[in-house]
């Protein structure tokens, strides 16, 4: 209890009252990550991402995630072996891989170890949170950067908390996104995404 007061001191901005709802949401604890890629793919849908600046608190619930394998899936990074770059995929379950794409925008994934990770695709506001419908968007939405890469993701400033989980009915699968050169890895369903959402980015 002690341990948890010290952390609601810590997430509430001086006069930001509109944020004592923030200041409920524990992180996951790390434990949540130890799954398949797959598994947590689905599980992380009605999860929430908090990340806590000097000046506000960001909650957004995840609704579309994209499951990456590893080695063996030549969609994903580490199909091309293990390097500086996706070193952390290799390391413990639970850590935030952040990567530049296009030399333009920042993506966020969970790690999963044994060089596996789950991408955010996708987050539905809570909590002043700009548009996030797609993994560019989601951490600009964030105000994620690479300095968030390796980051536990069940400490602050960044973690998952506890959300509602997705009713089965409500989740859908489809082939990831903008994964063409990935051979018959394009077609897998490793794509996750609550239906009912108007913030996925790409529809079924």
């Amino acid at each position: 209890m002690r341990r948890r007061l010290r952390r609601a001191r810590w997430l509430l901005p001086v006069g930001s009252a509109a944020l004592w709802r923030a200041v409920r949401l524990d992180p996951l604890p790390r434990s949540f990550s130890k799954r398949s890629p797959e598994r947590l793919a689905r599980a992380l849908l009605g999860q929430l991402v908090v990340h806590h600046t000097a000046r506000v608190t960001r909650v957004g619930r995840i609704v579309e995630t994209e499951a990456y394998l590893g080695p063996h899936d030549l969609a994903c990074h580490s199909a091309k072996g293990r390097t500086k770059r996706t070193e952390v995929m290799f390391g413990p379950h639970g850590h935030a891989y952040v990567y530049l794409v296009y030399g333009l925008h920042l993506c966020l994934n969970v790690v999963t170890g044994q060089g596996a990770a789950v991408l955010l695709r996708a987050l539905e506001p809570v909590e002043e949170l700009a548009r996030a419908d797609g993994p560019g968007r989601l951490t600009r939405a964030l105000g994620v950067s690479l300095r968030h890469n390796t980051h536990p993701l069940d400490t602050p400033p960044l973690f998952l908390a506890r959300g509602k989980p997705v009713p089965a009915r409500f989740v859908v699968r489809a082939p990831r996104v903008g994964v063409d050169y990935a051979g018959q890895w394009a077609h897998a369903p490793l794509r996750f995404l609550d239906a009912r959402s108007a913030h996925v980015s790409v529809k079924v």
